[in-house]
């Protein structure tokens, strides 16, 4: 499915994403070093093993851009200008190598642009949840979205 237009966004509209993700070790190695982060809470196994959380956490940047990412085929795919800003990020619970992740997005609000006449801002609700049900992440987002061309 294609992204949605400005004008087919309905507040409070949720969105269960189909599409979930098992995160894999290599994707956090792979993220940790693509983005120069060598914490060692994310790369060193032996280190994480004296940690409460005994093993690797997966890069929590990482994990906030899986769950948008897995929101665009149902919202915003092909039909985004851009993302204006993420507010009220937080991260609940620790995301292993082996999780699996899914994504719900709701329609928190949505305003004309006062500067693009073909297009409106969009606030998102995102929220990642594991295998458990657990809220692992969650991101409040605006988008510049498209109109329907006239």
């Amino acid at each position: 499915m294609a992204g949605l237009w400005f004008e087919e966004f309905e507040l409070e509209r949720v969105f269960q994403h189909e599409i979930r993700r098992t995160v894999l070790e290599s994707d956090n190695m792979w993220f940790s070093n693509a983005t120069c982060n060598p914490a060692a809470i994310h790369i060193d196994a032996e280190y994480c093993k004296g940690t409460e959380f005994g093993k690797p956490l997966m890069n929590s940047i990482f994990t906030l851009g899986l769950i948008i990412g897995l929101s665009v085929q149902d919202t915003t795919l092909g039909t985004t200008v851009a993302n204006l800003g993420m507010t009220d990020v937080s991260f609940a619970f620790p995301v292993f190598a082996g999780d699996t992740l899914r994504s719900q997005t709701t329609v928190l609000g949505k305003r004309e642009s006062k500067s693009r006449p073909n297009a409106g801002i969009v606030t998102f609700l995102h929220q990642g949840f594991n295998q458990r049900g657990e809220e692992v992440v969650r991101c409040t987002r605006q988008a510049l979205m498209l109109k329907k061309a006239a």
